[in-house]
């Protein structure tokens, strides 16, 4: 099916024909990634689409926001007076990337606390590292795999319905902290998620250890290659010359 849409009819054309397609039999439903591949196929000479906007195009009214969310200690993420709803607006002061409690943590019950819940009911946000933004600028089908897992992440989390979602993605595109609240409790990113997120950091590092070793190994025996052929060379050399002076051709 070509698509052929183009400028803002045609993001709230693919942003509809996805809500029709999710509300449909997930087996014969047609996917975002697929919908963003078939508009870039129709356009060759327009890009893939943003990250920002397969987000947005889902999730109509969610916000994205580019900022270091990794700055935010688990300590103050997981407290219930944690200003979360800052960031369900279109601009965050990055203050809050600093931000400590003045005392003691109200309990969940408490009514200040409770009307903030309720006030962000159904929002959703993202915070994206710079480093990670600037990558998927870069490489749509990074950005395609980062909204696919987020997506993910979204449909199959047991929430109620008219939950708010502020998730926190790390410069490899992996979720590393995430809060889910509906109005009268909140759910953060327990203790074997933040495990999970640091033991995928360190297999990413020993994978990157392992192939910077690989490339030096490579280098090494490349170097060793060509030493062993200059070492031929020099030596078939020294043979011919030798021969050509037995036989009185350089005499």
């Amino acid at each position: 099916m070509n698509l052929g849409v183009t400028g803002k009819l045609g993001g709230y054309y693919l942003a509809e024909q996805y809500r029709k397609n999710a509300a449909a039999d997930k087996n014969g439903g047609v996917s975002f990634a697929e919908l963003a591949a078939a508009k870039a196929a129709g356009q060759p000479k327009v890009p893939g689409m943003s990250f920002k906007d397969m987000w947005q195009a889902r999730f109509p009214g969610a916000y994205y926001h580019v900022m270091d969310g990794s700055a935010i200690s688990q300590g103050a993420w997981d407290r219930n007076d944690f200003p979360f709803e800052r960031f369900f607006s279109d601009h965050v002061d990055e203050s809050i990337l600093n931000w400590t409690p003045s005392g003691a943590e109200p309990p969940a019950g408490n009514s200040e606390v409770q009307s903030r819940w309720s006030s962000m009911a159904g929002k959703k946000a993202v915070i994206v590292p710079p480093a990670l933004d600037e990558k998927m600028k870069n490489n749509p089908e990074l950005a395609k795999r980062v909204m696919a897992d987020v997506e993910n992440f979204i449909a199959t989390y047991p929430a109620t319905p008219g939950c708010s979602y502020l998730i926190e993605v790390d410069e490899n595109g992996g979720i590393s902290k995430y809060r889910v609240t509906s109005p009268g409790q909140i759910t953060v990113s327990s203790s074997e998620f933040v495990d999970a997120r640091r033991a995928r950091e360190a297999k990413h590092a020993e994978y990157e250890r392992l192939a910077e070793e690989a490339a030096l190994k490579r280098k090494l025996m490349e170097q060793e290659t060509d030493e062993r052929y200059y070492q031929t060379s020099i030596t078939k050399k020294a043979v011919s010359i030798a021969a050509y002076e037995a036989a009185g051709i350089l005499k």
